[in-house]
């Protein structure tokens, strides 16, 4: 009995191989793009697109190892929670309330180094922010803000 249960789980992980999760494979750039609601300068952009954009926009990057089941399962449960919370090529699209929220929300995260997360970093280095770039997008996420504030009180 006990042998048996060893044959089958070698042959369980080779089924679950051909069950893929969807890809999140799209325009991270259309007209509901953060860029089209507020000033995004280029250089936040890039550190943007660079550390966060894989799991919070309609665009990710796919790694050899995506293809490894339920690891696959598991990355891809990750990005669509972080799109979930926050999809920057969506952001045109939110209530000026959830703007706000979201612009709070990423200053916030970057400052206690919540995002990107280590587990992402570990793998994409080239994602890793220095306190200088957080810095950067903190405060211009902080801006933005107090932009909406301003132009809500009009």
């Amino acid at each position: 009995m006990k042998n048996k249960k060893l044959l089958l789980l070698p042959l369980v992980l080779i089924v679950i191989q051909f069950i893929r999760p969807a890809r999140n494979i799209g325009e991270s750039k259309t007209e509901r793009d953060i860029s089209h609601a507020i000033t995004v300068p280029t250089e936040v952009g890039s550190i943007l697109e660079k550390s966060c954009y894989d799991c919070h926009s309609n665009n990710s990057t796919y790694l050899w190892y995506f293809n490894i089941q339920p690891l696959g399962w598991w990355l891809q449960n990750h990005i669509n929670e972080g799109k979930r919370e926050l999809n920057f090529s969506e952001f045109a699209s939110y209530t000026p309330k959830r703007q706000k929220k979201k612009l709070k929300e990423i200053a916030e995260q970057l400052k206690e180094k919540e995002m990107p997360m280590s587990s992402y970093t570990l793998v994409h280095t080239d994602a890793k922010i220095s306190d200088a770039q957080i810095d950067l997008v903190a405060n211009w996420a902080n801006e933005e803000l107090q932009k909406i504030e301003v132009s809500e009180k009009k």
